[in-house]
């Protein structure tokens, strides 16, 4: 490696191991993870309020009207899913919105890789989410709020996490412990987001709750920037050398084929999960006994409930087929996703029972229901996203592996834009109705998956170890 190597000071800063001042990691692994943790509480804060903002205020009379370039975009909406309600509206938009999420970071990736490098993408990034966040102050600027934030998000989110893996060399066997402290600090956020914001959104103010997400996305920002010194070194943007192209060899059509023929059932099958922050809210207000020693409990906080259910369940399934896999040779990843999809659709039965049983007393339905769904959907569930991403991630091509990784995020697009249009029938359908076609969903998706599990084992199946010689 020589001087006059633009890479040389990039490459040694990810090779060096001297750095363990942060849990045995490099300092900048902490900073990175507060960021992150930042930016996260800031996105569930506004994704939880969301749709109850647009149900409660903003699509009213006397408020929709002040919203700049409101009724072009209705227009756009409604050219696309038909004529909608303010209640089918505002799930329209909060799926949308959720959904785009998975699409932006495209942008920001092409973005960093050839004009602005990552740390300033991520600045920029970091400065459009916490302006969409003031901006949400004001009903006018709406929906300039939510396009800052789309484009926040996509320069932000995934450019971070490529800075965490270029903290650490190919060999550092540190780099898999490294993420799940990254993981640890998104959790943390999920779970006390909606406790900070929905409080404050749902008790003192709809405006009061999105100030406070873009107060801590202001102050990731500067943890981001006061560590700069410890984060990746960068080549100059567009002068890194071009990598090797790898071409594509046998057998790895039908392999790409497989994977985005199962996309329509990963939609499907995430469909329970997905609602959670729309119209089950929405269900869940009207619906649950939310009231605790006199004190009625904010409905964003089930989201919190959600994140602290779905941390445990994770863990518990990773520890069950390590035990499994001690005693019998464990599944593939297409049958942990069936398997996982076929628990999923049991969840959505709860809220259906729910349901009747709130019809036919005319009460409201104590807060065990919600813990029978969300505990049966986060251990379904536990098995079909991080399952199918770690399939994808293995069984792409070494050709398009990047791309196909962007490929699997599409399914959360589709379905949280599912979603979001299932949401208007609420106001049409009963709710033993609404949530047995949830159910129907789910299970349609892991019936699916269970059909063409063959098939897929066989052209996705782990390769063959080598004999010993």
């Amino acid at each position: 490696m020589t001087a006059a190597d633009p890479n040389a000071e990039v490459e040694l800063a990810a090779t060096d191991r001297s750095d363990i001042a942060f849990l045995g990691h490099p300092r900048g692994l902490g900073f990175l993870a507060f960021a992150e943790g930042c930016e996260r509480f800031s996105y569930y804060g506004m994704q939880a309020l969301l749709v109850l903002y647009m149900t409660h205020q903003l699509l009213l009379p006397g408020h929709v009207d002040n919203v700049a370039f409101f009724e072009p975009f209705r227009s756009i909406v409604e050219g696309i899913f038909g004529p909608l309600s303010p209640l089918a509206l505002a799930t329209t938009i909060g799926g949308l919105y959720s959904g785009l999420v998975y699409l932006t970071p495209i942008l920001g990736g092409i973005l960093a890789d050839r004009l602005l490098g990552r740390t300033r993408t991520i600045t920029v990034g970091a400065v459009l989410m916490a302006a969409g966040h003031f901006l949400m102050a004001f009903e006018v600027s709406f929906l300039i709020a939510m396009l800052c934030l789309l484009l926040g998000v996509g320069a932000f989110k995934g450019n971070i996490a490529t800075q965490v893996g270029e903290l650490y060399g190919p060999d550092d066997l540190r780099r898999a412990d490294a993420f799940q402290i990254y993981l640890l600090a998104v959790n943390i956020a999920v779970i006390v987001a909606p406790l900070v914001c929905g409080t404050l959104g749902e008790k003192v103010g709809w405006h009061y709750g999105f100030g406070a997400a873009g107060v801590i996305m202001v102050i990731g920002l500067g943890i981001y920037l006061w560590g700069r010194r410890w984060l990746p070194r960068e080549a100059p943007a567009g002068r890194a050398g071009k990598a090797e192209r790898v071409p594509l060899v046998k057998g790895d059509g039908a392999r790409i084929a497989v994977l985005v023929l199962i996309l329509p059932l990963l939609v499907l099958s995430a469909v329970g999960n997905q609602t959670i922050f729309g119209s089950y809210l929405l269900w869940g207000e009207a619906n649950y006994d939310l009231v605790f020693f006199g004190e009625s409990m904010p409905v964003t906080w089930l989201v919190s409930l959600d994140a602290i259910i779905s941390t445990t369940t994770i863990l518990l399934s990773i520890l069950f087929w390590r035990w499994w896999a001690k005693r019998w040779r464990e599944p593939q990843e297409i049958t942990k996703l069936t398997i996982g999809a076929l628990i999923s659709a049991l969840a959505p039965l709860a809220l259906a029972l729910a349901s009747w049983q709130a019809a036919a007393s005319g009460l409201k339905v104590g807060i065990v229901w919600g813990f029978a769904f969300h505990i049966v959907n986060d251990i379904g569930f536990a098995n079909v996203f991080p399952v199918g991403l770690a399939l994808y991630s293995r069984a792409s091509p070494k050709a398009v592996a990047g791309t196909m990784i962007g490929v699997y995020y599409l399914h959360l697009f589709a379905c949280n834009v599912l979603v979001g249009r299932l949401g208007g029938f609420l106001e049409t359908m009963s709710g033993s109705q609404f949530w047995l076609m949830h159910a129907a969903l789910v299970a349609a998706g892991g019936l699916g998956l269970l059909l063409v599990r063959p098939i897929v084992a066989r052209i996705l199946a782990h390769p063959e170890p080598e004999p010993a010689s």
